[in-house]
């Protein structure tokens, strides 16, 4: 593992939660973008470090945090997990919207129906994740330890046979980067919403 790579602390999360923020626009800053920077680490953050704080790293340099990974082995769970405890709580911060949905909109229904996470592959990836590195500390060889030799070996250790993510398509630069660890195009993957998926090796 790097040295700089270090398990997730409870102390972290208003540190990781900025950065979620100031990487939330297919990797660049998203400020203001919403009506309340809180909505994205309330759907891409803190419940997965709230449901599974195990399966959270965090990269710091000395400093304090400047970029995380936070995972859920088992998708289908945390989706249960999600409806029976985040859910009651997103619903007290975010008012349900109607449709049509605006893009915001969009993103709140996430939060009242995390049946969103489940792909047609999830039998084969179970596992997925999110991982954010602030720019100013990209290519130094923290995203390919978080997922090399992070997330990859837990996973085998776990017998999870296969890991997904979605992105943003507008991410080029994040698209390259899943190409070069691995990640290949699902079935389900489409040029507006990409899904891809990495195989697992079972441990011998």
């Amino acid at each position: 593992m790097n040295p700089a790579i270090r398990p997730y602390r409870s102390d972290d999360l208003a540190r990781l939660r900025e950065i979620c923020v100031l990487t939330g626009a297919a990797g660049s800053d998203a400020t203001g973008r919403w009506s309340t920077d809180e909505l994205l680490p309330d759907l891409f953050l803190e419940p997965y470090v709230t449901a599974a704080p195990d399966w959270s790293w965090v990269v710091d340099e000395g400093d304090g945090p400047i970029g995380y990974l936070v995972a859920v082995p088992a998708t289908e769970q945390f989706i249960r997990w999600w409806r029976l405890k985040w859910t009651p709580w997103f619903s007290e911060q975010y008012s349900r919207p109607d449709e049509p949905y605006s893009a915001e909109e969009e993103l709140v229904q996430r939060g009242y129906d995390p049946s969103v996470l489940r792909i047609a592959e999830l039998e084969e990836y179970p596992a997925h994740f999110h991982i954010d590195l602030l720019p100013g500390y990209q290519g130094r060889g923290h995203g390919r330890a978080l997922i090399e030799n992070t997330l990859i070996p837990s996973l085998a250790r776990a017998g999870v046979p296969g890991v997904h993510l979605t992105m943003d398509p507008a991410n080029t630069a994040a698209r390259a980067f899943y190409a070069a660890v691995g990640f290949e195009d699902l079935p389900s993957s489409t040029p507006d919403s990409p899904v891809l998926g990495r195989w697992i090796p079972p441990r011998p």
